[in-house]
């Protein structure tokens, strides 16, 4: 963990080599400046004189909303995959591509706003002089997490669409559905540990009492449970019990739960901005 000196009566923290929280005196008022509100806008610079589109309350409600849909859809598909009689498998298939759709819009909303986000200081932020579609800031925990997680949604658009009309062959059916799966977890699994050091500060954090902590944490979990669910999945040569599909979809309904549960306290979060220094 990082926790060096910058000038007297400041400090930064960060995990690793990343800077997540500054603490300093702003007008004799003790401020705690922390990355992924910096980047959200969720708090603002007293001199802030103009705020982006994408750092405004109505842009992170509208993601929060985009992860809920797809959420939704991913947990009715999850469902109904494992109660008997319900719908045919193409049309499940394609209750999955359908909510992948919102999954990858939400992620391109939010690398959007984190390639565009200020340098993360204590300085007031200036208008942005240039608009970037991915951008690329590798020494920023907000944008890698983002940039994976919006390209696990491009797997999962692929994953998905691909198992509508599934090719013949187990092996062309692991390649096809299976691996893009596997990707798709993997990185949501890293995109959601580096929200989780961005918002805790650390490797590892415990405070449960904290709205943004709360969010990154539950959304880890349903990484978690997307990670067992795509391993789970693997389509082997010949037969299996039937009962490792149905805990498959098990995972990956607990998992989209999971999602629901952070994208809805995001779209509560959105309305929680704050003025730096107003709440020493």
């Amino acid at each position: 963990m990082t926790d060096r000196e910058t000038l007297p009566g400041e400090t930064a923290k960060g995990a690793g080599p990343f800077i997540t929280l500054r603490t300093y005196r702003h007008h004799g008022a003790g401020v705690r400046w922390r990355a992924r509100q910096h980047r959200k806008g969720l708090s603002r610079h007293p001199d802030q004189t103009d705020v982006p589109v994408w750092q405004r309350a109505a842009y992170n409600w509208w993601t929060g909303l985009c992860f809920s849909v797809g959420s939704l859809l991913f947990m009715l598909g999850a469902l109904l995959s494992v109660l008997p009689y319900s719908l045919a498998p193409v049309q499940i298939a394609r209750m999955f591509f359908l909510g992948s759709i919102p999954f990858t819009i939400a992620g391109f909303l939010q690398n959007f706003q984190a390639a565009n986000a200020t340098e993360f200081s204590k300085d007031a932020p200036g208008p942005p002089r240039r608009v970037h579609l991915l951008g690329w800031r590798p020494h920023d925990p907000g944008w890698l997490s983002t940039i994976t997680q919006f390209a696990g949604t491009i797997a999962f658009n692929f994953n998905t669409f691909d198992a509508i009309n599934p090719v013949d062959g187990w092996y062309l059916q692991d390649l096809t559905i299976w691996l893009p799966g596997m990707i798709g977890s993997v990185l949501f699994l890293l995109s959601g540990y580096l929200a989780f050091v961005e918002t805790g500060h650390a490797y590892w954090s415990w405070r449960p009492r904290d709205l943004d902590w709360q969010i990154v944490f539950i959304n880890l979990l349903g990484c978690i449970f997307f990670m067992v669910a795509g391993l789970l999945a693997y389509i082997p040569k010949g037969p299996e019990p039937g009962w490792v599909a149905d805990l498959a979809n098990i995972h990956l309904f607990f998992g989209a739960l999971c999602f629901l549960t952070g994208a809805l306290l995001m779209m509560r979060e959105s309305r929680q901005v704050e003025t730096l220094g107003s709440n020493a």
